[in-house]
């Protein structure tokens, strides 16, 4: 597809069929993406079509009231999102000139994002250039990651299952999860509880604990220890699961460092294992194909310079 799509960019056509082309895929209709543009059903029909022609390959099936994305279309949606994206952030790329520091910052975060270094640099940043604005936004890592492949972020942080070969990586902490309860559960304020404690309590945890996503660690510890209580719920936000536990649905994996406050108020009860917990890395993710304005290149500089104060390049939490 990389190189039709290459040839497609030589070429002469209205570049607003891209557009059109990335409404239709969100909103999964001719209809939404009319409603979307503001434009009459016949003319997005139309659109997509003279795309196809272009292009010489089927992007949407809709045969039959049918309405499935083709592996050539989704290869061209993933370009479009990056294309647009890209040409969405002209005006700050174009503007950001003379001696004050200004542009707009825009993070997307995993859910249990907690790092004090980054809080630093954000209070130092934004004492030093005022006029900087932020947007920062919550998502699952998989969709973060999304985001900064599209250029739709300026950078994320969150965790990382598998590296994307067009996006860079640098490792910012290392956090630990333990297993927990809340006030109600019957484990609540047990000491000298082992792993074989745990093996037939429900269970409540993230979206990603599975042993082929990014808490693959939790999963393998429980898979290991024979950990077969009923998964009862889950959530793919830190809050969430958190206050699922808290509500005593069962047990569940948080990270050590961020719930700590929670666990001398009396919120929450660490269960085993005590010792070497499962340790999860945080990144930061970056496009290198993405022109950074000089408020994000200078923020990125000034973030990963902390780095330097962490003895094996990152942090370790607790």
């Amino acid at each position: 597809m990389g190189g039709e799509m290459s040839d497609l960019l030589k070429r002469q056509f209205d570049w607003n069929l891209l557009h059109t082309f990335t409404v239709i895929v969100e909103e999964r209709s001719i209809t939404g993406a009319a409603n979307r543009l503001l434009l009459r059903q016949p003319s997005v029909s139309n659109a997509l079509k003279r795309l196809e022609d272009q292009i010489g390959a089927r992007l949407i099936d809709r045969e039959r009231g049918r309405f499935e994305v083709t592996e050539q279309g989704l290869a061209l949606y993933h370009e479009c999102r990056e294309i647009c994206g890209a040409i969405g952030r002209l005006s700050d790329v174009m503007s950001d000139s003379g001696n004050q520091l200004s542009g707009h910052l825009h993070l997307w975060l995993a859910s249990h994002v907690v790092f004090p270094p980054l809080d630093d640099a954000l209070f130092e940043f934004n004492r030093e250039h005022p006029e900087v604005t932020y947007e920062i936004n919550v998502a699952t890592s998989a969709h973060v990651t999304s985001q900064v492949l599209s250029q739709q972020a300026s950078f994320g942080i969150c965790l990382v299952n598998e590296q994307h070969p067009r996006l860079e990586y640098r490792k910012l902490y290392r956090e630990h999860f333990g297993f927990f309860c809340g006030p109600t559960h019957h484990l609540f304020g047990r000491e000298n509880l082992t792993l074989a404690d745990l093996r037939s309590e429900a269970f409540v945890s993230f979206s990603t604990d599975q042993l082929s996503d990014a808490l693959a660690p939790v999963a393998v510890l429980r898979a290991r220890e024979g950990m077969k209580g009923k998964v009862i719920a889950t959530s793919p936000h830190l809050e969430e699961v958190r206050r699922l536990i808290n509500a005593g649905l069962g047990i569940g994996p948080l990270p050590i460092h961020v719930v700590q406050n929670a666990m001398e108020r009396g919120q929450l009860w660490r269960l085993p294992p005590y010792d070497a917990p499962p340790a999860i890395d945080i990144y930061l993710v970056t496009n290198p194909r993405m022109s950074l304005g000089r408020a994000e290149r200078f923020f990125i500089d000034n973030l990963t310079g902390r780095l330097g104060n962490a003895p094996g390049g990152y942090f370790v939490y607790p």
